[in-house]
């Protein structure tokens, strides 16, 4: 049997990473060539057959450090991922020994930085608040849309329905989450989040997110939440967001959202010629 890594191993490598749980297998494709598919996504983001992940990320040569591109589990595309961003963040950092980056998504332009302690903080931009940036179906009021519960409307460059609630931990979000992630309002579904204000400042919360399901973290949920929070007046503009895989913190400033918390590298691997083929 040949050695686990070895040089006759022509495949594609790739990194296995988490923030708080939300799990991502990293491709960089600066170094070694690979076109994604929908199909080669799904077969990756399989936890029995292939790698298993919350998201799939691209890292390409772009106009600032890199260009990052993201696909869910079921094969479709989302123009950001704030914890993916966070994770490849840090691994450019530590990569070219830099305290602060520019990274471009389809979200747009967005910024990094070296927190201290070993978090990473990464600007996700200006909430969109508008409804036909979201996007909604029709104009509506973003802050209590018409929909049972009354939730917020938030685009982060996908968008967001955010449910305040007495008790995050009673509601069933294995079917909570579904009924509203392709409700008509949301013409390119949603991300539903459920969140419950615990303290001054302070949010528990938990998420389902479009094309995955459920998830222990959520960095684009967390800043939508925060924004959603404070424009209802329950939160100032810098809150601690409790998730079921740990806490992030987020800032709404003025030059945007900003997302502090950990990230981990796991391991690094290779997708075998065999997996690969017929797929891409």
């Amino acid at each position: 049997m040949r050695p686990m890594a070895d040089a006759r191993d022509t495949g594609l490598p790739f990194m296995k990473m988490h923030g708080l749980g939300n799990d991502f297998v990293v491709i960089d494709t600066r170094t070694h060539a690979a076109m994604m598919s929908a199909e080669l996504a799904r077969a990756l983001g399989d936890r029995h057959r292939g790698v298993g992940f919350d998201q799939l990320a691209m890292i390409a040569r772009g106009s600032g450090d890199a260009h990052l591109t993201f696909y869910n589990v079921d094969g479709s595309t989302s123009a950001a991922c704030g914890n993916a961003t966070r994770c490849i963040a840090r691994y450019l950092m530590d990569e070219g020994g830099k305290r602060a980056l520019h990274l471009t998504t389809d979200r747009g332009d967005l910024y990094a930085r070296d927190a201290g302690g070993g978090l990473t903080s990464v600007n996700m931009g200006q909430p969109q608040l508008g409804w036909h940036e979201v996007p909604l179906a029709e104009e509506v009021d973003t802050l209590h849309l018409p929909i049972e519960g009354g939730p917020t409307a938030t685009g982060m460059g996908n968008p967001h329905c955010t449910f305040f609630v007495d008790d995050a931990e009673a509601i069933p979000l294995e079917q909570f989450g579904p009924r509203y992630e392709r409700h008509p309002l949301y013409p390119e579904r949603t991300n539903v989040q459920i969140a419950q204000i615990t303290g001054p400042d302070r949010i528990r919360m938990r998420v389902w997110e479009r094309g995955v399901g459920i998830t222990l973290a959520s960095g684009s949920s967390s800043c939508a939440v925060a924004v959603a929070a404070s424009r209802r007046g329950l939160t100032g503009r810098r809150v601690r967001i409790d998730l079921d895989g740990g806490v992030l913190n987020v800032d709404w400033a003025t030059d945007g959202v900003w997302m502090t918390g950990p990230t981990t590298h796991v391991f690094s691997g290779t997708l075998t010629p065999a997996f690969l083929g017929g797929m891409v």
